[in-house]
């Protein structure tokens, strides 16, 4: 299974990853780690990113995601994934944005060992977090561009919706119960 967490800037994705990454002995994979120096440098500047700036982003973790899934692995990745579209990229690739003028594609289904947990919280309480954050280029001003473009997943994502108020344990607790609950219905 793989779990992608995701949420605008600020809502822990990486401390929920990194506690799940210990408590689960799955590997987990810091999205922020695999944006080219150009977005880096874009976002330490106070630009928002485009949707092209994060396309090549996320084709390299949906490369990961896909590694994860062939060999047969259980994973974290953390990734704010947006958008409809940049999740379905992560499921999918670069099939996603195939015109369908010049190649039909049907439907396609998520992939049902791939979830998201959806970290949310108010924009007042996420700015204050990323306000005292020290040491990271992605600046509290760029935090109403997100919220801005920001898509919550809907019903047939396969998501876990979680808020951001809550504890870290509790949090990870909740995860815990979702991840026990399909490994006992692949049973």
């Amino acid at each position: 299974m793989i779990y992608i967490i995701m949420g605008v800037s600020g809502t822990g994705k990486t401390t929920l990853g990194t506690f799940l990454s210990d408590k689960l002995g799955w590997p987990f994979h810091e999205g922020d780690d695999f944006h080219p120096p150009e977005n880096i440098e874009k976002m330490a500047r106070g630009v928002p990113l485009t949707d092209q700036d994060r396309f090549p982003w996320l084709f390299r973790l949906h490369e990961i995601i896909k590694r994860e899934r062939c060999c047969g692995s259980d994973a974290l990745v953390a990734c704010s994934a947006l958008k409809r579209l940049y999740r379905q990229i992560l499921r999918h690739g670069s099939t996603v944005l195939t015109p369908p003028s010049t190649c039909p594609r049907p439907h396609v289904s998520p992939p049902l060992d791939v979830f998201f947990i959806y970290l949310h919280g108010s924009y007042d309480f996420i700015h204050q977090r990323l306000a005292a954050r020290r040491g990271h280029y992605m600046k509290a001003d760029l935090l109403r561009s997100q919220f801005d473009i920001l898509e919550p997943p809907s019903e047939e994502e396969n998501f876990l919706s979680l808020d951001v108020g809550r504890s870290i344990s509790d949090m990870a607790g909740e995860v815990e119960k979702h991840v026990l609950s399909l490994k006992h219905q692949q049973q």
